[in-house]
């Protein structure tokens, strides 16, 4: 396993890489696939496209293992994390009246898109995670006969808190409620089971935990779920019979590719290709296991120094790749460019200082990093 991680990992020797919820740099293969797409087209422009559908053929079997959805007809790819959400925002047929539940902690592309549904007439509920020492139990509260769809992200971007997504996914299955969940701070860190969590839609960007390119995202419908969503874009690519140019009748494809409008993003398809190939060969199981012993590592020295204050939850099964800390009487936003000053890539998110180191960040760094910030006092 190491040898493929220096293998893979070439980032400078200089900067300790702390940032992977954000934008993660890209393994050597990935950066290898897009030159070599790029050199492909350069010299033979889209001579190969047969093999290009084959490698978009591959993702879609990809996302399939990394969700273990039921089957590859369950995966579209669509630019971002924001599209697929509108998709399922403006897909439902919401009533006057209806409701969503969701959380305070949400990424603004989790909370804008349900709160532009105002118009319709549908309330957006947003339930206050730290009110409880049940997140869930936070959110099952504000739920009623109205409530037609909850959203919530695995792990929050700025508190790093984990929720119990099994427990939501069976809440909204006895409810008959519609379960969505924005996953782009786990998927790529941590083990993801679409069907055990019973999840109506899920849908993450590539270029965080997964580390893979901006502009490209897998989006998971649940076969009978998909069928709630009305379509409101259209294009040669998402009818049954994308191939066939000449034919006048169409009908949109029976599997989550009717949601892909036009042309796909094959450039982005080869790089996330090449970067789930390098997770499924590690195996998630290793990955996971490998985040979650960095964040505890470091969820560990913060707590043992009273210099420092813990923002991510130190409860079992609440934390994942993301740690939040500040320093006690520190201005947070000079302890941040302190750090970006010495080569330590982080953000400056909840209120404090965000680590987030992927299965292949080295431990050492961690402590180094940790020097930096107990050496900081101004």
């Amino acid at each position: 396993m190491q040898n493929l991680i220096e293998q893979e990992f070439n980032l400078r020797q200089d900067l300790i890489y702390l940032n992977h919820a954000a934008v993660s740099p890209w393994p050597v293969r990935t950066a290898k696939a897009v030159q070599e797409f790029a050199g492909e087209n350069m010299i033979e422009g889209s001579l190969q496209y047969p093999e290009w559908l084959k490698k978009e053929s591959e993702l879609r079997r990809q996302a399939r293992l990394i969700l273990n959805a039921a089957s590859v007809n369950d995966i579209a790819l669509l630019k971002n994390t924001s599209e697929a959400l509108s998709v399922v925002a403006y897909g439902l047929d919401w009533k006057e009246g209806d409701n969503i539940v969701s959380s305070d902690q949400e990424f603004p592309s989790n909370r804008i898109v349900w709160e532009s549904l105002s118009s319709r007439g549908v309330e957006f509920r947003e339930a206050d995670l730290g009110s409880s020492s049940s997140p869930e139990d936070s959110l099952f509260s504000l739920v009623d006969k109205k409530t037609k769809l909850i959203t919530v992200s695995s792990v929050q971007f700025a508190s790093g808190l984990r929720v119990d997504l099994k427990k939501i996914g069976e809440f909204c299955r006895e409810k008959s409620i519609l379960f969505c969940v924005d996953a782009i701070q786990s998927l790529g860190a941590l083990q993801f089971d679409v069907q055990d969590i019973h999840a109506d839609f899920v849908m993450a960007d590539g270029h965080k935990w997964m580390l893979g390119p901006e502009g490209l995202a897998i989006f998971y419908t649940k076969s009978e779920s998909r069928e709630k969503l009305t379509l409101n874009q259209f294009g040669w690519h998402m009818v049954e019979a994308h191939g066939d140019f000449d034919r006048r009748d169409w009908e949109m494809a029976g599997s989550a590719r009717r949601f892909e409008c036009g042309s796909p993003n094959m450039l982005g398809i080869h790089a996330l290709h090449a970067s789930l190939s390098l997770l499924l060969e590690m195996g998630m199981e290793h990955v996971e296991k490998e985040v979650l012993r960095r964040t505890e590592y470091f969820i560990e020295k913060i707590l043992a120094n009273d210099d420092l204050e813990l923002i991510t939850s130190d409860a079992e099964n609440r934390y994942a790749g993301i740690i939040t800390f500040k320093k006690n009487n520190i201005y947070n936003e000079g302890l941040f460019q302190y750090l970006i000053d010495n080569n330590i890539f982080c953000a400056c998110r909840g209120g404090g200082i965000r680590l987030s180191p992927h299965f292949y960040t080295p431990v050492t760094q961690l402590d180094q990093a940790l020097d930096f910030i107990l050496n900081y006092s101004r």
